[in-house]
């Protein structure tokens, strides 16, 4: 399937959704509902300054996202990447101690327990797999955060964002968080070229076994959706049924994924509802936030983004990695990728003749309506 006439603007409108989803989520991050409402109430706005700190920091969960998309250049734009590649992209990016993820300590961290398998030379998927580092290691939420990027490349290509999606996830989660993970990524990829919430869960549900928990979860959850036709009365039977206190480890996908799916059935298909949702119902608030903000964003493009959340993020990134040159950029940037990397704003595809990138560039100069800074062009020849 050929990528849609505004596909720039949608990569756009999704990673621009991801970081305002990180940033309104980012301060409270692992509280609970009870507490934000009474503390914060309805989250429709960026609330930093209540707690003293800068909205546009360094982020885990977009450097992540942004960085880890780099495996397809670095290793010849190919749908055949393998697990094995993406961990090695790993190890070239991530600073250890430093960069990217959060640094809890093996079997605490997923993804510390991840890059120290991977560093000691157990190579990707066996570095991330529940029969290396046990069943609740390998399901917490990390798989879920990172997968964005991969259905940007994927526009209307579910089953490619699937295919990537289950590769990049394994190198640090295995499960239950590979299917959530697989999920978000087929529903990303088809928001290009469908608009309907029920029908793209459809689409997501169609690449996961009937039997998983993920699988039964968002069966639960569209049900009560559509007797409750309250989002409180459905998140309380979530937080009853598959609440924290159901599953072990610090920050379980499945509690989590139910909150996304919740979200998006009852946003009335407003990218500044979802949001409200997904941040007022608690848990891992800029994780969930994060990806609510980038589907929202490609199925309803640059025009459904209230200007109050754009405006203060203004169009800036950061990416706290060993490339140093990279770590401040612009949003243009990243969507237009450059002459020898696939990036969110680039499509591969695959066909008879094996895999390619077909490399969409933006222009000088960006003309989005919104933007606060023109994209810069990088003609590189070496890895970076």
């Amino acid at each position: 399937m050929s990528a849609p006439d505004d596909y720039l603007e949608r990569v756009y409108a999704g990673v621009l959704g991801k970081i305002i989803g990180v940033y309104l989520g980012r301060p409270f991050e692992g509280w609970t509902h009870q507490r934000i409402e009474t503390e914060l109430g309805e989250i429709w706005n960026y609330v930093h300054e209540k707690f003293g700190v800068p909205l546009v920091v360094a982020d885990d969960d977009i450097s992540g996202t942004f960085t880890f998309l780099r495996a397809l250049p670095d290793h010849g734009s190919s749908a055949e990447l393998t697990p094995k590649q993406i961990g090695l992209t790993w190890l070239n990016y991530i600073v250890e101690n430093r960069s990217i993820l959060w640094w809890g300590g093996m079997g605490n961290s997923t993804e510390h327990t991840a890059f120290l398998r991977l560093t000691s030379g157990i190579p990707a998927p066996l570095s991330g797999a529940i029969a290396t580092n046990g069943k609740t290691v390998a399901e917490q939420i990390g798989a879920q955060i990172f997968i964005d990027g991969w259905a940007l490349v994927s526009p209307g290509n579910p089953g490619l964002a699937v295919e990537l999606a289950r590769k990049a996830a394994s190198v640090s989660h295995d499960g239950e968080a590979i299917y959530a993970a697989r999920l978000v990524a087929a529903m990303e990829a088809q928001a290009f070229v469908d608009p309907r919430i029920d029908q793209l869960i459809e689409t997501g549900l169609s690449y996961l076994p009937s039997d998983c928990l993920i699988t039964q979860l968002v069966n639960d959850v569209r049900n009560w959706h559509r007797k409750d036709d309250d989002w409180r009365l459905t998140r309380e039977r979530i937080e009853k049924t598959y609440g924290y206190d159901k599953f072990s480890g610090n920050c379980h996908v499945i509690p989590n994924h139910a909150i996304i799916i919740l979200s998006l059935l009852y946003s009335d298909d407003d990218f500044g509802r979802a949001l409200m949702i997904a941040n007022t119902s608690g848990w891992d608030t800029d994780c969930n936030s994060g990806n609510v903000g980038c589907l929202m964003g490609i199925k309803n493009g640059l025009n459904a983004l209230d200007e109050k959340l754009r405006e203060p993020v203004a169009d800036r990134l950061f990416l706290s990695t060993a490339d140093g040159g990279r770590c401040i950029t612009r949003l243009a940037e990243l969507r237009g990728g450059s002459c020898d990397h696939v990036g969110p704003g680039q499509v591969l595809r695959t066909g008879s003749q094996g895999s390619r990138s077909d490399s969409i560039l933006c222009t000088c100069p960006w003309t989005e309506p919104g933007v606060a800074t023109g994209p810069e062009l990088r003609w590189s020849t070496g890895i970076g």
